[in-house]
């Protein structure tokens, strides 16, 4: 019997990592989990985030315990896991590493666009919050971890021409190619965070990707001077990213 394959997707928010997950779900071979480390990264840091207490009550949040489940059985005994990670969450001893046996890849957003969205929602966010310089870390660990060049994906590469950007992702995986990547029923999942209700608003009405992003946001000072910093992290891991 082959091995499952485990796909650990490393994401920052507010970029299309639930339309990702959706893209993956769609997929005939496939089961999904939504950021399984979030709760334990809520217990351990005491951030005050939307529905902070109900997703810490809902999920596992004991650091090891979530780690050995994502090494485990796939759920319904699929060929394929796609795991959709944040690299911020990653705050206690348990990080990328943990994972040798997983296929790494890695989506990337401009920090402008990422600041707005935060901002669309109300949220105060930092610099750190929206976890570049660790993405950048992670993406360096993988190319140590695997001897080859990381997978990285624009997100707005995907929009603008999802099939072929999703054609050479799997390429790079070494999957086959599911045309149920490119669409999906709109709704919620079972598979989603409790969180969905606050933060999937969008996605949740979505059967596909959208079209090409529109004229980039203007952001007041406080908020540019966030994506100001983060700039200099997304130009490096836009150095990686696959180009067609």
């Amino acid at each position: 019997m082959t091995d499952p394959i485990r796909i650990a997707m490393w994401s920052g928010p507010r970029n299309i990592s639930t339309a990702m997950m959706r893209s993956f779900g769609g997929r005939s071979d496939c089961a999904v989990s939504d950021e399984p480390f979030y709760g334990a990264f809520l217990k351990q840091t005491g951030q005050r985030q939307p529905m902070a207490d109900e997703v810490i009550a809902s999920m596992d949040c004991d650091w090891q315990s979530v780690a050995e489940e994502m090494r485990g059985p796939v759920p319904g005994s699929q060929p394929l896991w796609y795991q959709k990670h944040m690299p911020h969450h990653m705050v206690a001893d348990v990080s990328i590493g943990d994972f040798p046996d997983h296929r790494h890849a890695f989506l990337i957003r401009d920090p402008v666009r990422v600041v707005a969205s935060y901002a669309a929602k109300r949220v105060e966010v930092n610099a750190e919050d929206l976890g570049y310089a660790r993405q950048l870390d992670y993406v360096d660990q993988a190319a140590q971890m695997t001897g080859k060049p990381p997978i990285v994906l624009d997100s707005a590469d995907i929009v603008r021409d999802p099939e072929a950007h999703l054609k050479a992702l799997c390429s790079a995986l070494d999957i086959p190619w599911d045309d149920g990547m490119l669409s999906w029923q709109a709704g919620p999942r079972d598979s989603d965070g409790i969180w969905a209700t606050h933060w999937y608003g969008r996605v949740l009405e979505t059967t596909g990707f959208g079209g090409a992003e529109s004229a980039a946001p203007q952001l007041d000072p406080a908020a540019q001077r966030i994506a100001d910093e983060c700039q200099p992290w997304y130009e490096k891991l836009s150095a990686y990213k696959i180009r067609l």
